[in-house]
Parts: structure tokens; C-alpha cells; sequence
């Protein structure tokens, strides 16, 4: 798992650990059962504070993400289907609602948006 730290970007680190562990679970590269690192390796790896791995983990384990079994480590937990569905929909829709704001912006057209949406939902259908 390489997860990629910007210390500049004014989003806190455990905020990026969190949202980037969280996109590897919701996109399927990380499995349920699969274990995660341990707090202290990943600070390690990092370079950055255990506490702040270990707040990372928290909320991770608080949204049902991940389980921590004591003297084991943390895990990848079994997902329910129909919140990873809604949280890819929210997903969707925020990326949806910058691309429209940039459409409106630069002054195109629902018709040509739909056209560009089309080719790219067909280009990338499996």
C-alpha cells in the first residue's frame, strides 16, 4: 500500500491517510481481511507521528471501514455493499457538480456535456 503525504497542502495528514486508505477499500484494491500496516509502520514510512496514524486508523474504524483485533493489527472489514454504492454516488456527484461548474463556466452546452460524458462512460466500460 503507498499512500502519498503532501505536508503543504493545508488538508491534515491524518485527513489524507484517511481519505487515500479509504479510496483503496471503495475501489477494491484493498480486500476485506486485508491487513493493513501497523500504526508504527506506517508513521515509520511516512516519516510521521504514530499519533497521527493511529487518528487515521480511528476514523477509519469508526466509519466501518476497518476492524482492529488487539495484538493482531488492523483489517480490512466486510463491506456493505449498498454504503459503498452510496458513498461511490456521492462520490460521483461531487466530480459531476465541479465538471458542470467548469462546463457552465466555459460556456458549453448540456448537449456537447452529455456528448463528452457518453464517449468517456463508453471508452471506459468493461
Amino acid at each position: 500500500m503507498e499512500l502519498m503525504i503532501s505536508h503543504s497542502s493545508g488538508v491534515p495528514i491524518y485527513d489524507q491517510i484517511t481519505r487515500q486508505i479509504k479510496g483503496l477499500i471503495l475501489q477494491g484494491e484493498l480486500r476485506e481481511g486485508e491487513a493493513l500496516p501497523s500504526m508504527r509502520l506506517l508513521a515509520k514510512e511516512l516519516r510521521i507521528s504514530v499519533i497521527t496514524t493511529k487518528r487515521a486508523y480511528e476514523e477509519l474504524e469508526r466509519e466501518g471501514l476497518i476492524t482492529t483485533m488487539p495484538g493482531k493489527g488492523c483489517f480490512v472489514a466486510p463491506q456493505n455493499p449498498a454504503l459503498l454504492r452510496e458513498e461511490t454516488l456521492r462520490r460521483m456527484e461531487e466530480h459531476l457538480s465541479q465538471a458542470v461548474d467548469i462546463a457552465k463556466t466555459g460556456g458549453i452546452s448540456l448537449v456537447e456535456m452529455t456528448e463528452a460524458l457518453n464517449l468517456f462512460y463508453e471508452e471506459h466500460h468493461i
